[in-house]
């Protein structure tokens, strides 16, 4: 038994389901179920954030112990009947959903850390009321993925959701990895999620949708008392200055994805956190070669609706489905339309400043926007690699002519000897430019590298990477989970040991099934 783990808060202040039947099944009314994880008596654990459960106030003896396995494996729950599942609905690619739920999540308790208070939350631990068709499993790929990126992410400076543990169920699950057909079994897996809430724009909407008014209150005010205490306004003006904040914490993820090339893949509104946190990583990818209409998301790939260059869009869209679930409680939309108004007009504003850091200049200059631009227009032209690029950007100063600037760069172009005449003059033209920009920047020169290293990631979780960690693991060897572990806590700072990490993507990933773009079956 751990002593600093509590059964979370949230099943005694918000409405429960009546019924304790696990089955699927219509929840009315209700917040979440009571649910038990499946038993798991093969269960074995792999993989330990160390940094984030020192973070949590866990001693080296826990981490060791039979008590601490059991805990990120659902074998034990700090009290009966305390363990539950999430009721909520969403949007998926643009379409109501229906109600949706924690399909294969459960909620085993919470922790009081530095950061405050801290739910814990087990994915692929069995079935709950809202498994629908799915068996509430996941399998070992993908548990990797989420462990890897969760961390990653965090040390990128982006808001998220964290990983405590990656674990093996000790069961074989079955799955159609692209959906085409060729079911296989599979290494089950579970990882212990971290955040201080799992609640979701979909938990709004389901009741919004239900015109289950109530219970739709009693979430928010529920929110806003542990999530956003700053805000001490009563009546409509709380539920307004919660969507203000709201929006600009989304607003905020969605230009850190936008800095460091990530791609969700599945940005629907039951992805989407309360919190502006980046929750679910499912078909997530990084941008190599800089195409705004990329998405990693094989289910995507017809309409391309989750691209990266599409995020921001899609993000004001969810607020928008989240506006429409608060109206009850407002029953005005004036004031939701101005708040979304100031999304795109902060969107634009805060890209350019972001822009503006990865290029490495501090001070504002009339003609910034159109050199960005310009750019951003020239990047897809030829397969450029974006970690790359902006990294050794670096090593250009207003010393240097376009053409060694161009040599500069040569690294981070996929098949170079391809590049047409017409776009490396294009080239040219641009670091002249830039090379001009940064002459204004005299007074600077010293703050640029600096701005430029703690903006661009030198080391990024790209997907063939994640995928030579699954292949050893899925062997058994879990060396190379624990070695991007060690390089992605790091990812601005120099670390030539792990040098063969920062590299284009190797030609053999190009089309590799996981190494390049995957489904949403996990």
């Amino acid at each position: 038994m751990i002593k600093h783990i509590k059964p979370s808060y949230t099943i005694n202040q918000l409405p429960a389901d009546s019924l304790f039947e696990n089955v699927p099944r219509q929840v009315m009314k209700a917040a979440f179920s009571l649910v038990k994880p499946q038993p798991f008596p093969r269960a074995s654990l792999v993989h330990t954030s160390v940094e984030l459960s020192e973070e949590l106030g866990f001693s080296k003896e826990d981490l060791n112990s039979i008590a601490f396995k059991q805990l990120v494996t659902g074998q034990w729950t700090p009290g009966h009947d305390t363990s539950f599942a999430f009721n909520y609905g969403g949007h998926q690619f643009g379409n109501w959903a229906g109600q949706l739920g924690d399909g294969r999540a459960i909620n085993v308790g919470q922790i009081e850390s530095n950061q405050g208070i801290q739910q814990l939350q087990l994915k692929g631990a069995g079935p709950t009321p809202y498994s629908r068709s799915g068996d509430g499993f996941a399998v070992l790929r993908s548990s990797i993925r989420e462990h890897l990126c969760s961390e990653a992410m965090h040390h990128l400076g982006v808001p998220t959701t964290r990983s405590l543990s990656l674990s093996l169920s000790g069961e074989e699950v079955m799955r159609d990895m692209f959906y085409n057909g060729n079911p296989a079994y599979e290494k089950g897996a579970i990882v212990c999620r971290v955040a201080p809430s799992f609640l979701r724009f979909g938990n709004f909407q389901l009741f919004a949708a239900r015109d289950e008014q109530v219970e739709l209150k009693q979430l928010v005010d529920f929110t806003i008392a542990h999530h956003y205490p700053a805000i001490t306004s009563t009546g409509i003006d709380k539920y307004l200055a919660f969507f203000q904040e709201v929006t600009t914490r989304t607003l905020d993820m969605i230009l850190h994805w936008q800095r460091v090339g990530f791609v969700h893949g599945v940005i629907n509104t039951d992805n989407m956190s309360i919190l502006g946190l980046t929750i679910d990583y499912g078909p997530y990818g990084w941008l190599e070669d800089y195409d705004p209409g990329w998405t990693p998301n094989t289910t995507d790939n017809q309409h391309k609706r989750y691209r990266y260059g599409a995020q921001p869009e899609i993000g004001l869209w969810n607020l928008w489905q989240l506006a429409n679930a608060l109206f009850p409680l407002i029953d005005a939309s004036a004031p939701l339309e101005s708040i979304l108004d100031t999304y795109k007009k902060q969107y634009a504003i805060k890209h350019l400043e972001m822009m503006r850091a990865k290029l490495g200049l501090s001070t504002i200059e009339d003609g910034d926007a159109g050199l960005i631009a310009q750019l951003l227009s020239l990047l897809p032209k030829h397969e450029t690699d974006m970690t790359l690029f902006f990294r050794e950007l670096m090593g250009v100063n207003h010393e240097f002519d376009p053409a060694a600037a161009f040599s500069q760069l040569h690294g981070t172009y996929y098949n170079l000897e391809l590049m047409t005449a017409t776009v490396q003059q294009e080239w040219h033209e641009w670091l002249s430019l830039y090379v001009d920009r940064l002459e204004k920047e005299s007074a600077f020169a010293k703050a640029r590298l600096p701005l430029m290293q703690r903006t661009n990631p030198r080391y990024v979780l790209r997907n063939y990477m994640a995928q030579l960690a699954i292949d050893k693991a899925e062997a058994g060897d879990y060396s190379v989970v624990e070695e991007l572990c060690q390089l992605l806590r790091n990812p601005y700072v120099e670390q030539p040991n792990m040098d063969h990490w920062y590299a284009k993507r190797p030609d053999w990933a190009r089309n590799k099934p996981g190494a390049s773009q995957l489904s949403c079956s996990s």
